[in-house]
């Protein structure tokens, strides 16, 4: 069965759709699995969050799910980053909240772990190096794990026995193939604000029967989600970011 994974939706509905119809067009989807920050930055979030649900669906919560309702403050965000939380909880509805709250920090489906930020530290941390992807071996016990939170395609593979973990950007259309006895750690990327250097957004799809997970890349409209931005305040640094894609 094919399974959609996907993470940092950031509330961008234009980028969000299109990755949709990329998906309809591969297959039938069993069910979608949302790795966290459907909402923050973008001008979006009650129509992503929408969306979401309509569809078969497993989602764990991240750390702006958590600053726009209340949860946690925004101390540690940048001022563009707050200021679009601040905007962000203006625009939930109470059955939006209501969601947001019932989202667990992890989740464990088959042979993988779901978690925002990492295993250790699901809503805040960046898992960017082998290092880390080796402290966090101990905090799931599937056999492999899906994160997100950086806006970065990689993924770091693990020996069982030496627990050394050799990390890698992950590139478009190439397949990881799970079991062997290592334990990875993949990351499919954002889809509402990418930053790997390349503006289209990023998914991923596992195949349970071929046991591989492959990369994603899908164009869709920036200029009119930056006009959507703009419409609506929010600052001009995420807008142009989407841009480059950083």
């Amino acid at each position: 069965m094919l399974y959609a994974i996907m993470a940092d939706i950031h509330a961008n509905l234009l980028a969000f759709e299109a990755v949709l119809r990329d998906m309809d067009g591969r297959g039938k989807i069993e069910q979608v699995w949302c790795l966290g920050d459907m909402v923050g930055y973008g001008p979006a979030p009650h129509q992503c969050i929408e969306r979401l649900r309509q569809m078969n669906h497993l989602c764990v919560a991240g750390n702006h799910e958590w600053a726009a309702t209340g949860r946690i403050d925004t101390f540690d965000f940048n001022l563009e980053a707050a200021q679009a939380v601040q905007w962000t909880a203006g625009q939930l509805t109470q059955e939006d909240r209501d969601y947001i709250e019932a989202l667990p920090s992890t989740l464990a489906q088959g042979p993988f772990t779901m978690a925002h930020g990492s295993p250790r530290s699901p809503l805040w941390e960046y898992l960017m190096d082998s290092g880390l992807a080796r402290e966090n071996l101990a905090y799931f016990n599937t056999q492999n794990c899906f994160i997100g939170h950086s806006h970065i395609p990689l993924f770091f593979r693990c020996g069982e026995k030496e627990q050394l973990c050799q990390g890698n950007r992950w590139e478009a259309g190439f397949p990881l193939k799970l079991g062997g006895g290592d334990r990875l750690i993949i990351n499919p990327g954002s889809v509402g604000q990418p930053r790997d250097g390349d503006p289209r957004s990023s998914y991923a799809i596992y195949d349970s029967e071929k046991e591989s997970v492959v990369l994603v890349r899908v164009r869709y409209d920036i200029e009119a989600t930056q006009r959507d931005m703009e419409r609506h305040g929010l600052p001009q640094q995420l807008i142009r970011r989407l841009s480059r894609g950083v």
